[in-house]
């Protein structure tokens, strides 16, 4: 017998050309689908299982803690099996058994993003003030690469936390930005990332937030491109009437996989170091 089920999905973002599906071209929902084709809950030429829908679209390199997917699920579904015919850098943790017409997307409330933003010498309450003042409700026709309309009209929540400045390399040189809405157009955390680095640095002064959030069109040397994807995290897709439980195996190796995946960034750094250290002699 199958239920509607919601799954919340964890995953590192780097070997991926994106959440959605593309032809040709690695994707997490790919990646998911023929996860569920292996366990046989869909047929091999199936395109999705009844029901299916994802909290939303994540762009080539962005990762996720919360993404979430729902679909008329077997009841042995759960999230170590799922997590079983799936890649390490990819894991279902939680799940929850849903009203038999919700919709992962549609039921969404609110979708949190955190943005890593690297601005060595920043000044933190340039960057605080230029959150808030990004806050609020908003047209962001100028923050997308999507047409002006409907879906470019936002109310956000914007905040910058800032690390300590100490003794250790890199310390102190990031500001984790959060953002939160009920849904985003295509681009718009990035393009947000950018104009708080360039307020935070002194590249441009907090002016600059009002000129973006106008009503005119900026464009060319005027308009604002989109930061680095890799800093971009999917941190939560919040649903009020869904209580996820995770699963304690599944949680265990995926602390395991990014746990090993930390140390192997942080080894890389320390690499890195040393070719700057013997350039600089």
């Amino acid at each position: 017998m199958a239920i509607r089920r919601a799954y919340r999905v964890a995953y590192d973002g780097r070997p991926f050309f994106g959440f959605q599906r593309q032809p040709d071209v690695p994707t997490v929902e790919d990646t998911l689908l023929d996860a569920l084709r292996a366990l046989d809950v869909i047929a091999h030429d199936a395109d999705t299982p009844a029901g299916y829908a994802a909290a939303g679209r994540t762009d080539r390199g962005v990762s996720a803690v919360r993404q979430t997917v729902a679909f008329d699920a077997p009841e042995w579904l759960t999230p170590r099996a799922f997590s079983s015919e799936l890649p390490a850098g990819v894991r279902v943790w939680a799940a929850a058994d849903a009203p038999a017409d919700f919709h992962a997307t549609h039921d969404a409330a609110r979708r949190t993003y955190r943005y890593h933003l690297h601005a060595p010498g920043a000044d933190r309450d340039r960057a605080r003030d230029a959150a808030a003042a990004l806050s609020g409700e908003h047209d962001v026709h100028n923050l997308t690469s999507d047409p002006r309309g409907p879906k470019t009209r936002r109310d956000l929540s914007v905040s910058v936390d800032a690390e300590a400045a100490g003794d250790a390399p890199g310390i102190g040189e990031f500001l984790t930005l959060t953002v939160a809405a009920g849904g985003f157009p295509r681009e718009f955390v990035r393009r947000l990332a950018t104009v708080v680095r360039g307020v935070a640095v002194g590249d441009t002064g907090l002016d600059r937030v009002d000129e973006v959030l106008g009503d005119e069109p900026l464009s060319g040397a005027g308009g604002v491109g989109p930061a680095a994807p890799e800093p971009l995290v999917l941190a939560d897709v919040a649903y009020p009437d869904i209580e996820f439980e995770p699963d304690p195996a599944t949680v265990a190796t995926l602390r395991e996989v990014f746990s090993e995946r930390r140390v192997d960034a942080l080894a890389r750094g320390r690499v890195f170091d040393d070719v700057l250290a013997a350039a600089s002699e």
